[in-house]
C-alpha cells in the first residue's frame, strides 16, 4: 500500500547546523493498517509524515503508494488522496468560514472549479447527519462560524472533514496534543470509530502512550531517525503502557539523558 525506499533526508545541509536524520529509512504499511507512532522529540516522527504529505522534499529515496511513485507530486496533490489531521486544531478548518461552509469545502475536495454554487443544498441533510455523530449539537449550528467553536469541536470538525472524501491514507499528527483529557478521549474514540467504518489505512503520531498502545493494530517506536520497535496487532495486544516506558527509559540511559 505505502512503501518508503532508502529514505534520506539533511537538514541545513553545508552549515554548521547540518544535521542527519534519515539514512536509507525504509517503511512498509499495508491496506488497512492503523500504525500508532510513538518516540522522543527529534526521532523524525513528525518529519516522516511530513514527507509523506509532501510537505518536506526529500533529498533521495522513493515514496510508493500502491507501487506508483508519488516523489514528483506536490502537497496539494497528494492531499487528493491523503487526509491530515494536525495537532492546532486551526489549521484543519477555516475560522471565518461557517461550519456549513466548511463541509461543503471538505466535500467539494479533488473536485474542479466551476461556476455553479459552493453549498449544494441537496447536501445540507447529510451534513447534518455527518455532524450529528460528533454528539456536539454541530448539525444545529450549520450558520456559526467556525472561529467561535472550541478547539475539542473544531478538532472533531477536522477529523470529520478530512475524511469526507475516498482515502488512501489518514495521517494524525498528534492531533489530541492540544486537548483536554476528556476531549482527547472523545476525539481518540471518534478516530476509531471513522478509521474501522470507513476501512482506512493510518499513521497516528502520538506523545499519549495509552492512546498508542490501546488503539491501532500495530505499533512502532522511532529514535534518531530509525524504528526501534515494531510491533504487530498480536505483540500490541500484550503489551502495557509501563512496557513502553521501561524501552523508553533503556533508550534514555543509552543515550546519556
Amino acid at each position: 500500500m505505502l512503501k518508503l525506499e532508502n529514505i534520506c533526508k539533511t537538514f541545513n545541509p553545508g552549515t554548521v547546523n547540518e544535521s542527519t536524520l534519515f539514512t536509507n529509512f525504509n517503511l512498509q504499511v499495508k491496506k488497512g493498517e492503523f500504525i500508532s507512532v510513538i518516540g522522543s522529540n527529534g526521532s523524525g516522527k513528525t518529519t516522516i509524515l511530513n514527507i509523506i504529505c509532501g510537505t518536506i522534499p526529500l533529498d533521495s529515496g522513493n515514496i510508493l503508494v500502491q507501487g506508483q511513485n508519488i516523489n514528483k507530486l506536490k502537497e496539494y496533490q497528494r492531499s487528493k488522496f491523503i487526509g491530515r489531521v494536525f495537532q492546532d486544531p486551526a489549521k484543519g478548518t477555516c475560522p471565518s468560514m461557517t461550519i456549513l461552509q466548511n463541509m461543503a469545502m471538505a466535500d467539494n475536495k479533488g473536485k474542479p472549479f466551476n461556476l455553479t454554487g459552493g453549498i449544494n443544498k441537496k447536501r445540507i441533510s447529510f451534513y447534518q447527519e455527518q455532524l450529528s455523530r460528533l454528539k456536539l449539537g454541530l448539525e444545529d449550528k450549520l450558520h456559526v462560524k467556525v472561529g467561535a467553536l472550541s478547539g475539542g469541536q473544531r478538532q472533531a470538525m477536522a477529523l470529520l472533514m478530512s475524511t469526507m472524501t475516498p482515502l488512501d491514507f489518514l495521517i494524525l499528527d498528534e492531533h489530541t496534543a492540544a486537548l483536554d483529557p476528556k476531549t482527547s478521549e472523545i476525539i481518540m474514540e471518534l478516530t476509531d470509530e471513522i478509521v474501522r467504518e470507513k476501512q482506512l489505512t493510518a499513521l497516528m503520531v502520538s506523545h499519549n502512550l495509552r492512546h498508542a498502545v490501546e488503539y491501532g493494530n500495530r505499533m512502532i517506536m522511532m529514535h534518531q531517525g530509525g524504528i526501534v520497535l515494531d510491533y504487530d496487532a498480536q505483540k500490541k495486544k500484550q503489551t502495557r503502557v509501563d512496557d513502553i516506558l521501561g524501552i523508553f527509559n533503556e533508550i534514555s540511559i543509552e543515550c546519556g539523558n
